[in-house]
């Protein structure tokens, strides 16, 4: 972390943002982004680096360790589109066949992402913390989770087929499955899902 300073600054000036911009968008005085960003405060608070990241548009993988660096980091999966991989610059994922269940064990040639719910935003059938393994899909390929664009907002919704081959949607503590409405559309396919659970 000895290049934290040096990296909100490139950060910032990639995101084109004066530090008083970048100031406001954290919650902290341009003050504080100067120490920062000169290394005079060099210890950072959590909620702050993921404000940090999310202000100036990237990932915390990122921010902490920098390009170079090609560990997955979990995007933070939010209501407000885009989908995740699509408005943050994330690393898509292999996931190991034998970590999936038994339904979705086949070979998967698409990418993947780590998905887990952000701050303040819940979703159906997750749980704050909870990581998901996500596969950007617009098509229905089984019964299953899928991430779904719907009023104009991302959910997490079970999805099947009728026998007349229309897709059926539930949310988790409705078993009245409903039709898709017309602005409704698949975004991606949930392949594994990991519960944080404590030790």
């Amino acid at each position: 972390m000895d290049s934290l300073g040096p990296r909100i600054k490139e950060l910032r000036l990639e995101a084109n943002l004066n530090k008083a911009a970048l100031a406001r968008r954290v919650g902290v005085s341009d003050v504080t982004i100067s120490y920062w960003e000169s290394g005079a405060i060099r210890q950072i608070g959590h909620e702050r680096l993921v404000a940090l990241a999310q202000a100036l548009d990237c990932t915390l993988s990122r921010l902490l360790e920098g390009v170079g660096e090609h560990r997955p980091t979990p995007l933070p999966l939010r209501h407000k589109l885009p989908a995740p991989w699509q408005a943050l610059a994330g690393s898509h994922i292999e996931v190991p066949r034998d970590l999936l269940p038994a339904s979705r064990r086949q070979k998967w040639q698409r990418e993947c992402y780590l998905l887990t719910p952000a701050p303040g935003d819940t979703f159906d059938f997750l749980s704050n913390h909870d990581l998901v393994a996500v596969a950007p899909t617009d098509s229905f390929r089984q019964p299953g989770l899928y991430l779904v664009e719907e009023n104009s907002q991302l959910c997490v919704r079970r999805v099947s087929k009728r026998e007349d081959e229309a897709l059926q949607f539930s949310k988790q503590d409705d078993d009245a499955p409903y039709p898709a409405a017309p602005d409704t559309r698949l975004v991606g396919m949930l392949l594994a899902r990991w519960q944080a659970s404590s030790l």
